[in-house]
């Protein structure tokens, strides 16, 4: 006899008895067409993961949370067409013991479980895997990691798919059969998204055309095209964010949204003509996946500590400072999400929004209308809002209404590009705001930097250092490392140096003081820089003495 899957659940998990009765209940008067593991998943009582492994469990089949990319075959793949394997969640698969396996996602789907049996011909073991999981897989295979040159991508014959309607959200596994520079840019962007890459740069040259990917921060170069592929290559993707394709000599900005497996990704366009053709880079944005708790940024402890109390205030200006791509609006939106709630009236002028957050009203600046920065807040002002973000200060106007609207009972969150936190002091009087008004209203400042993780599963250990920078003895491995792809790092964290406004600091402000006896003053309050908390993730072996001196400047008045 089958046991009941949620008996499974009640002992293997922290379910109790009383919320699968309540779950029942609600699923036999309100829900019958709905399967309870979904019911609690939804109700957060379980993961989905509870839910797969005790579905594995009922059923007797082993589960299966990853699948090697190399395990799946196209012999296994040819017979079936691909909507068929992703409508059932189904994907054969040959693992390194040579004998074949079923992954499914419902094993209740006989009638399709039957149809790929009989298809294939051959005895499976049948295991479970999530639905994303074998999504993966199947994206994988399809969208084969080779090298993407032009010869090798145009030549693929069926295994890439075209994307959809431009008007949409674009697939790039919906259809059997696309032309042969849609293959190429779904290659693009497929193993753009598989490498965790933020940009991708469509460099033309003399002789050649170079595509490299922005990975952690940095650049490397992922392959080259011949140049008879670019114009076609450039046309297909101004097509897509739904630019025109016949203007060369202006740049060009546009949006898209592309759909691989299970991922929805936000593509920003950018096309600027040089001297060998038009220039396109790509932003990739997967909100599906965005998460922006403020223990997920890398503050240490006591700065974590400081920064919660700062947004808990009332009104009042928390300013967050740093170079393009170095975080900050994922930290404005990591304040946000933790402000918000029912109680609070939260707006937001940006320029673009990045991602979406529910319950937020979240305004787009778009200045070819009159739209800036500053009509935006001057109507935002109207809506009465508790708390507001400004995407950045750009000018004495915008810096205006924002003091005016902190002096005024608003919690006001923004972002300026200075190099520390002191800098900014200095940026917003230079502007002509008035240093009274600026001490009167700010509450701190923050800087930040972005640093690349050593990779966890390639991380050795080296010589301990004599130099007081010299930090923890941990650098990345040399040896390839399929996780990080040989470059020794995944993933990036922040660093900050966090700024609190106080009396003395106050006072320097109004009498014009400079940044330098600003940051000295922060100093001897025990003021954490950027490059001190860098050297402190160096200690815990977060990161490694390179990564923190590449990011930040060398202040010898830091003593």
């Amino acid at each position: 006899m089958i046991p009941l899957l949620g008996q499974i659940l009640v002992d293997r998990t922290s379910l109790s008895p009383e919320d699968l009765a309540e779950a029942l209940s609600y699923q036999q008067q309100q829900a019958p067409q709905r399967r309870i593991g979904q019911i609690l998943v939804e109700r957060g009582r379980v993961t989905e993961v509870d839910v797969h492994k005790a579905l594995a469990e009922q059923w007797g089949f082993p589960y299966v949370e990853e699948i090697p990319a190399a395990a799946v075959g196209g012999d296994l793949l040819e017979h079936l067409p691909i909507e068929f394997f992703r409508k059932h969640g189904i994907l054969p698969f040959r693992p390194e013991s040579g004998r074949l396996s079923l992954a499914v996602a419902d094993p209740t789907d006989v009638l399709a479980i039957d149809a790929v049996l009989n298809t294939i011909g051959q005895p499976c073991d049948r295991v479970l895997s999530p639905r994303p999981v074998i999504e993966s897989g199947l994206s994988q295979y399809y969208y084969h990691e080779g090298d993407a040159t032009a010869e090798t991508e145009l030549s693929a014959d069926g295994r890439l798919r075209q994307a959809g309607s431009e008007t949409h959200t674009e697939d790039l596994l919906d259809l059997s059969k696309g032309a042969p520079i849609i293959k190429l840019v779904n290659a693009f962007l497929f193993q753009a998204s598989q490498s965790r890459a933020s940009d991708i740069h469509i460099e033309p040259y003399e002789r050649d055309v170079k595509v490299r990917f922005r990975i952690d921060g940095v650049l490397y170069t992922r392959s080259t095209l011949a140049t008879q592929y670019y114009a076609a290559v450039v046309s297909r993707l101004k097509i897509m964010a739904r630019l025109n394709i016949a203007e060369r000599r202006l740049p060009q900005d546009g949006r898209s949204r592309i759909k691989i497996g299970d991922r929805e990704l936000d593509l920003r366009v950018s096309t600027i003509p040089t001297a060998w053709g038009e220039r396109v880079v790509l932003r990739l944005l997967d909100d599906s996946g965005a998460r922006f708790g403020l223990e997920q940024l890398g503050f240490e402890p006591r700065t974590e500590t400081q920064f919660r109390k700062l947004i808990s205030r009332p009104h009042g200006i928390i300013l967050l400072t740093g170079p393009t791509g170095s975080g900050k609006t994922t930290t404005l939106y990591g304040a946000i999400s933790e402000l918000n709630g029912d109680r609070q009236n939260i707006m937001t002028v940006e320029d673009p929004i990045e991602y979406r957050l529910a319950g937020v009203s979240q305004t787009q600046v778009l200045p070819k209308i009159g739209l800036t920065f500053a009509a935006c807040l001057r109507h935002i002002l109207r809506q009465d809002p508790d708390i507001i973000m400004i995407g950045e200060i750009r000018d004495l106007e915008t810096a205006r209404i924002a003091i005016q609207a902190a002096l005024t009972g608003h919690l006001v969150f923004s972002t300026l590009h200075t190099n520390d936190a002191a800098s900014a002091i200095t940026r917003l009087t230079d502007m002509g705001i008035e240093p009274y008004l600026v001490s009167s209203s700010v509450l701190a400042i923050m800087a930040q930097r972005l640093v690349r993780r050593v990779c966890s599963q390639c991380r050795r250990a080296v010589a301990e250092s004599p130099s007081p920078d010299a930090g923890a003895p941990l650098d990345p491995g040399t040896d390839p490392c399929p996780n990080c792809s040989g470059t020794g790092y995944r993933g990036r964290t922040g660093i900050f140096e966090l700024l609190v406004l106080d009396d003395e600091i106050r006072e320097l402000i109004q009498t014009n003081a400079r940044a330098h006896a600003i940051k000295q003053a922060g100093l001897r309050k025990g003021l954490c820089t950027l490059r001190d908390d860098g050297l402190c993730k160096v200690a815990h072996g977060v990161t490694t003495r390179e990564e923190v001196f590449r990011v930040t400047q060398d202040d010898t008045s830091e003593g």
